[in-house]
């Protein structure tokens, strides 16, 4: 017999972690009334390019080749990493889970065909050195440097923030070390993208970027991703290729009215679209426009010291400096009970997270809570979960603390 499962419901919780975070209910509301309509109707066509347009403005850029990639950050990073072939010469500087997982990604698109044969799931090849940066630490202008004028690469690869650890990294000297060796930046600003205040034609030195729908523009997990060419790659795909078709940075870029280096106003099919996510992808960008960049970044560096002075008061040790996370150890007495302390919170609809790698710490995000009240909440919650697992700490003097400093902050 068929089995017909009952209909799925998921409740609301509270997105508390380094993202996804909660998405802002007018984008779902785009995202349910849009229309049934395909993929090239006009209105469809027409928020592809206006979104095009709201992306450079909040990228900063003048870059032709800006556009969103359907998918996940993973599906944005695949397309800029697809500039790397067989046999280029790449230095990566991972410092934290995800910017290692990009360094898998880069080893995979480097090896040869022998290379990747020999450990399809971890190849190591000849052409790709990884300078790995301690958990915790941040990738220094310093260490970008030695390692380029020792390796000599064609490209260089780092995250600008570390979501696995909680980490900012030094951008202007990644930027300075790619110019003064020659060398092809690229970046993965799956973080830092609509938190940040930053422009990215300031740092010439990076030629590709990739971010992600469901962190600082939030936009559902599932809409797209970001990312930004400069007319040298653009060119270097022109001249070398890439094994892609559905993540080609010039083919998908057709689709967005991007045809040789210039806007169209007809677009060119390359894959089908959702109408759903447009729409939804659109109307996330009209709000952070809205709210403005340079605000929305002010707001966050504001808000998170005071979850990061509430988590210290406690009793945690705070090891990050990112504007929308916080990444603490436990004290003494909670110390290995991270992942224990995270269950019961997630069973709570209170969405915190453990690092995804050692050492275990936990992790407590604000994107899109940048109001008293929303920090407010994130706190008492956390404080529940932490006096649950026998923290000892009064939590009324913790509530204070926060209340008096936006008492003295406003």
């Amino acid at each position: 017999m068929t089995k017909i499962y009952p209909q799925l419901d998921i409740p609301n919780t509270l997105a508390a972690g380094p993202g996804p975070g909660n998405t802002d209910p007018r984008v779902l509301e785009r995202f349910a009334a849009s229309g049934v309509a395909d993929h090239m109707q006009k209105d469809v066509l027409r928020g592809m390019i206006e979104a095009k347009e709201m992306l450079r403005e909040l990228w900063g850029t003048k870059n032709v080749y800006t556009y969103g990639v359907a998918g996940t950050g993973f599906s944005g990073l695949d397309c800029v990493l697809s500039l790397i072939l067989p046999g280029d010469k790449v230095v990566a500087f991972p410092n934290g889970t995800f910017s290692g997982i990009d360094s898998l990604t880069i080893r995979m698109k480097a090896s040869t065909a022998e290379e990747l044969a020999a450990d399809s799931l971890n190849p190591k090849p000849k052409s790709v050195t990884i300078v790995e940066t301690p958990h915790g630490k941040s990738v220094t202008g310093e260490i970008v440097e030695k390692a380029l004028a020792a390796a000599k690469p064609m490209w260089a690869f780092m995250a600008h923030w570390e979501t696995g650890s909680g980490r900012v990294n030094d951008l202007k000297g990644f930027n300075d070390a790619c110019l003064k060796h020659g060398v092809m930046g690229i970046v993965d600003a799956v973080s830092s993208l609509g938190v940040g205040d930053f422009n990215i034609d300031d740092y010439p030195g990076v030629v590709a970027w990739a971010s992600c729908p469901q962190k600082g523009v939030l936009s559902l997990p599932l809409t797209y991703a970001p990312v930004s060419f400069t007319d040298k790659a653009i060119e270097m795909v022109k001249k070398r290729g890439c094994r892609t078709y559905v993540n080609h940075p010039i083919l998908d870029a057709r689709h967005w009215g991007i045809i040789d280096g210039k806007d169209v106003p007809t677009p060119a099919y390359h894959q089908t679209h959702s109408c759903y996510a447009v729409a939804a992808f659109h109307e996330a960008l009209r709000i952070i426009l809205g709210y403005g960049r340079r605000r929305k970044a002010t707001d966050y560096v504001y808000h998170e010291k005071a979850l990061r002075q509430a988590v210290e008061a406690m009793g945690c040790e705070v090891t990050s400096n990112m504007p929308s996370l916080v990444v603490c150890n436990l004290p003494g007495k909670l110390r290995g009970k991270e992942k224990d302390l995270v269950a019961n919170a997630r069973a709570q609809g209170f969405g915190i997270w453990p690092t995804l790698s050692e050492p275990v710490q936990v992790r407590i995000g604000i994107l899109n809570q940048l109001s008293p009240e929303q920090i407010g909440e994130i706190v008492s919650r956390f404080a529940d979960a932490m006096l649950a697992m026998g923290a000892e700490f009064d939590k009324q003097k913790v509530m204070n603390g926060l209340k008096s400093y936006y008492a003295k902050a406003a």
